[in-house]
Order: C-alpha cells, then structure tokens, then sequence
C-alpha cells in the first residue's frame, strides 16, 4: 500500500526537518502503471488523468470520480465497464439515446449506457450529476469536501447500498485520492496533456517538473512537454550544449526567488553545487548567488558548507 500512495502522491512536497537531504528533494521518479501490484493499484494509476480533469472541467472531486469508478467497475473487471465502457454504473434512462448493454443488477436484468471508451464514461457520468437537479446539493460543497460528496450521493440514492458513502470514503483515505482534489487548474491541465506520455508531471516547490531520462534533449523534451526549448533552458538555468542525464530535475515553468517556508537553510553534501541546490528547491540559480554572496560561480562547496534559501 505503502508503494501505491508513493505513486499516486509523487506530486506531493515530502515535509520534514531541513537537514535532510532526501526531505528535501522532489519526491522520486513515479513506477508507471505497468509496475502496479493488483488491479485497484493499476485502475487508480491509470484513470487519475481523467478524474482531474473532469473535477477541471466539472468541479467534482477527482477522489470521488476515481472511488466511484473503482468501486462500480471492480477496478475495472465488471462486465459492464469490459463490455460497455461503463465504469460508473449508470442505467440508461429515457433520456439516453446512445447504445445499451444489459446487465443483471440488485435482482433484476436493466438496461445501461453503452460508451465507446473510458474516456466518454468518464464524461458522461460528470454531466449526469452536474444535469441531475437531486445532485445539485453536491455542487454546493468545496471540492476537498469529499466526506460531504460521499454523504451526498448515498442521501441522493446514486446507489441502493447503504453503506455506499462509507465505501467511497475508505477508498479515498485507503489510497489518498483526495490529495488529487487539491490540484490547481494550471496542474489539472498539465496532467490531461501528460496523461498519454511517457513522463509523470509531478509537483514540489509549488512548481511543476518532470524528470529527464537518458538520451533526452531540449528538442526531445520540447516535443514531448509542449514548451519551447528556450523556455526549458531558461527556467532551469541551462546553456544550449547541455546533455540531459538520468533523473535530471527539469522544471517546466519559472522557479522561484527563494525557497518555500520551512526550508531556511541547506548544509551541503558530497559532490553538490549550488546549480544542485537550486534544482533541489525550485530556486533561480542567480537569486540563490544573490542570497548566499560568499560564493562566486567558481566556488566549489565543501562538504557541511551551510546554504542560505530565503
């Protein structure tokens, strides 16, 4: 389980006390999905994409969309999401006018919506309850309120089951969905646009990133991330002739003056220098010289040399 929040949080700024080198630093480059352990681990890692960017679009709460869709497709497995796409168990109604699957359900056969991909569940199920009057109380609540949502939707009878709220709610806090709920719409549209590449867009410092591999370049990575190779030079201080190296840190927007609340200070270790420093904290390399004047560009920290960050 322990592995499975790791994944799904690397976005998440790890906390702790400043000496610490590994508190520090982003967080470690995420596994893909493929190196999931079991079938809610590998629906999780691969329809959060979706989650964040219909809560973008619809204001619902990613870590609702993902509990719902894990729980009423069994991760997934049912008939109705292999068959139908149909990841949220929605019936077709009179008002549907799309094809239909039928399933047998609480003791009797219905008829459900058909999709043609995931994707279009996904969006379905958003304007069902955003165009549903008995969900409107939902739309009220703060989108980090998922407890309420949970509530919501068993009072409003999305489903029979009566412990359908606590369901969803342990699902949530089992595997941390509603750190998800927290993304800003700059990081919901960054991760739609990542959903389908082969770099996870991660998040420290308050400042998007990914980490580079071997064999990329500033044209390699311009094309994969959709950002010109001036900007990927500029906000992460680099010349032209730069050669990426494995686990690079490369921010993809412009890194800050000085370093978040909490990290004053950095001690230094074997083999950094203040470029690494700045990496590290999501620091302008000039503003970092400016902050710490007794070092020039030639300067070679010594092992215990203490940083100044803000």
């Amino acid at each position: 389980m322990r592995n499975l929040c790791t994944l799904l949080l690397a976005a998440t700024l790890l906390l702790g006390a400043c000496s610490s080198l590994q508190q520090q630093a982003p967080l470690p480059k995420p596994k893909d999905v493929s190196k999931a352990k079991n079938d809610s681990e590998r629906y999780l890692l691969t329809y959060y994409p979706m989650a964040v960017e219909q809560m973008e679009k619809y204001g619902i709460p990613a870590s609702i969309t993902l509990a719902q869709g894990l729980l009423e497709s069994g991760a997934g497995k049912s008939k109705l999401s292999v068959e139908g796409n149909n990841h949220f168990g929605i019936k077709a109604d009179k008002r549907w006018k799309g094809k239909t699957i039928t399933s047998f359900d609480n003791g009797n056969w219905h008829k459900f919506r058909r999709y043609n991909d995931p994707a279009q569940s996904y969006e379905d199920h958003s304007k069902f309850l955003r165009e549903n009057s008995r969900y409107d109380a939902l739309f009220k609540l703060k989108k980090t309120d998922y407890k309420g949502w949970a509530k919501g939707l068993k009072k409003a009878y999305y489903a029979e089951d009566r412990q359908y709220d606590s369901k969803l709610i342990g699902i949530i806090e089992k595997y941390g969905l509603h750190k998800f709920d927290q993304y800003t719409g700059r990081e919901a549209k960054a991760v739609k646009k990542q959903s389908a590449g082969s770099k996870e867009i991660l998040r420290s410092n308050g400042l998007l990133y990914v980490f580079a591999n071997e064999g990329d370049t500033f044209k390699s990575l311009s094309k994969e991330l959709n950002i010109s190779k001036r900007k990927l030079r500029k906000y992460n201080d680099l010349y032209k002739e730069y050669r990426f190296k494995e686990g690079d840190i490369v921010y993809l927007e412009r890194k800050n003056n000085k370093a978040t609340k909490g990290y004053n200070f950095h001690t230094t270790k074997e083999g950094e220098s203040l470029y690494r420093i700045s990496q590290l904290y999501g620091i302008k390399l000039k503003k970092l010289y400016d902050l710490n004047p007794q070092y020039r560009s030639y300067t070679k920290l010594k092992v215990g040399d203490v940083v100044r960050l803000r």
